[in-house]
């Protein structure tokens, strides 16, 4: 009886670490989320975008989500163009091929008047760019960056 009982001991220890190696081995495996922080203008979407770009680059499994308040929602307006005159909203719609979500907060389009038929398609409307930009790392492990 004695040995039967030590082989179950012995067998639910094997179970118990090929179960900890497995999930060490999903967690390891598991997708890296970030957020990207917009709020400052056009500069600071461009140095987004380039950001974004490399990120992407090195990169291709990450999961980006840009959320935008103040003036940071500027480039997600339709006909904004950086310094160059280049539309922002190729640059978007690029990016969105790739995986890259984009939000904009809602109290932002408010506060300026702003028809939210005037963000770009490719965008979400959220109630609160703060609060967006809370959830998902509160909520759904994203790593915060702001450019």
């Amino acid at each position: 009886m004695r040995s039967v009982m030590s082989g179950i001991k012995h067998m639910f220890a094997i179970g118990t670490l090929l179960l900890c190696a497995s999930l060490a081995t999903a967690a390891g495996n598991e997708r890296i989320k970030v957020v990207y922080h917009v709020s400052e203008g056009l500069e600071q979407a461009s140095n987004a975008v380039r950001n974004i770009r490399n990120h992407l680059s090195a990169d291709p499994a990450v999961k980006i989500t840009v959320v935008t308040l103040a003036g940071g929602i500027n480039f997600l307006l339709e006909d904004a163009k950086d310094k160059n005159g280049n539309p922002y909203d190729a640059m978007v719609q690029d990016l969105v091929s790739k995986g890259v979500d984009f939000r904009v907060c809602n109290f932002t389009l408010l506060s300026r008047n702003i028809d939210k038929s005037k963000v770009v398609p490719e965008a979400t409307i959220v109630p609160s760019g703060v609060a967006e930009i809370s959830r998902l790392q509160a909520k759904e492990k994203y790593v915060y960056l702001r450019p």
